[in-house]
């Protein structure tokens, strides 16, 4: 049995190379057929003059589920990296600050349908194995250099569609307006990074994309729970999948927020945090993108509850999470928190207790690490002086 991120991983690794020898009829031609689940993915590197192209797997029929992060919560590690791994990504270069043209409106077709479309990529030669892994996106497998493109049976997401051609919207209220219609979140996120949205577009980096559609929803949603009442209890909440635990406190007080990761990293434990009140935060949170998918998780449930709180989340990153897949399983991972039936304390101190008791950290060790815990506490103590 795997002990460590090193022996999950290399494990993981083993299973795949079996997969590809089994398979690599399927992934050895400059010829790819398939289904794209509909994706597309827009690469960081060199940015304005990015590669961006179509994700598509060596298969047919329903493949929704290869990049589909709102159903993959509860699923195990194996399980997502199989679907990811799958995925080739075709590549050509572009410039981001001009998204249009032939190439990139095919690829704003696929990002805009409903269902999977039929593919077929010719590649200028056999794609590379390369694994891009970057933590915050979901991992992909092969990557080749795209000599032509064909997409068939495209039918589009009526909202998707509507926000792509009125170019008189702008690109926030495009995102919440989608977000409103009940387009996934994963969605939203691959329309306004092929430059789909807004009065100046242009193509935004995949992984760039997943952070500002996350922060412009979850501001957006707080904007609204600053008008609810208070929360008369302090409550809370559990989850924990692919290696990942998550405690978040909720506790009366006008909206403030915080995130507290912990990690191991050769037997030596990391944490990073970062915090606002209801001004927002006014800089890169530390902890990058993790922090605003974990706020538009528990601020969808106070809009739903329609209250307002002072939220603390504590996230322990388990040496079981050997493989990346994406700050997606954070936010999923909130929303299911945000699902258990909360656990009902008497104070923040009681809070904090409970919470940690789910987690391996010490409670001591969040406290060094809470700007939050340490105000509210000692404000505790205070009053009782």
């Amino acid at each position: 049995m795997p002990e460590n991120s090193r022996d999950i991983r290399l494990a993981l690794e083993a299973k795949w190379q079996q997969y590809l020898s089994k398979n690599r009829i399927l992934f050895s031609s400059d010829n790819l057929e398939g289904a794209s689940p509909p994706s597309v993915f827009v690469g960081s590197y060199n940015y304005p003059h990015v590669l961006a192209g179509p994700v598509v797997p060596p298969v047919h029929g329903d493949t929704s589920l290869f990049d589909a992060p709102e159903k993959w919560a509860g699923m195990n590690l194996e399980r997502i990296i199989r679907y990811r791994l799958n995925l080739v990504r075709g590549t050509q270069k572009v410039s981001a600050d001009m998204p249009s043209g032939r190439y990139i409106e095919s690829l704003q077709e696929v990002a805009m349908a409903s269902r999977p479309m039929d593919s077929e990529i010719q590649f200028e030669h056999v794609a590379s194995a390369t694994i891009s892994l970057d933590g915050q996106s979901a991992p992909f497998g092969s990557i080749g250099k795209i000599k032509s493109a064909r997409y068939a049976g495209v039918t589009p997401v009526r909202p998707i569609e509507k926000a792509y051609y009125d170019t008189d919207l702008k690109a926030d209220e495009a995102v919440i307006g989608l977000y409103r219609s009940g387009i996934p979140v994963s969605a939203i996120q691959k329309c306004f990074s092929i430059g789909m949205m807004g009065r100046s577009r242009r193509l935004v980096p995949t992984r760039w994309s997943i952070t500002a559609t996350d922060d412009i929803i979850s501001n957006s949603l707080v904007s609204r729970i600053l008008d609810f009442p208070m929360i008369d209890y302090h409550g809370v909440f559990h989850f924990g999948h692919l290696g990942n635990l998550f405690s978040v406190i909720l506790f009366p007080h006008r909206w403030i927020y915080e995130m507290i990761e912990a990690w191991y990293s050769g037997g030596v434990l990391g944490f990073g945090s970062d915090h606002e009140n209801a001004s927002g935060i006014r800089h890169p949170p530390a902890i990058a993108g993790a922090y605003f998918a974990a706020k538009l998780g528990v601020a969808e449930y106070l809009v739903q509850k329609r209250l307002q709180a002072g939220v603390l989340i504590l996230r322990e990153i388990r040496p079981e999470y050997a493989i990346p897949v994406g700050v997606w399983q954070i936010r999923e991972g909130i929303r299911r928190a945000m699902q258990q039936e909360a656990k009902i304390c008497g104070s923040f101190d009681e809070s904090m207790t409970h919470a940690c008791r789910q987690l391996g950290v010490a409670q001591q060790q969040w406290l060094a690490h809470s700007n939050m815990a340490r105000m509210l506490m000692q404000r505790t103590l205070d009053d009782y002086a």
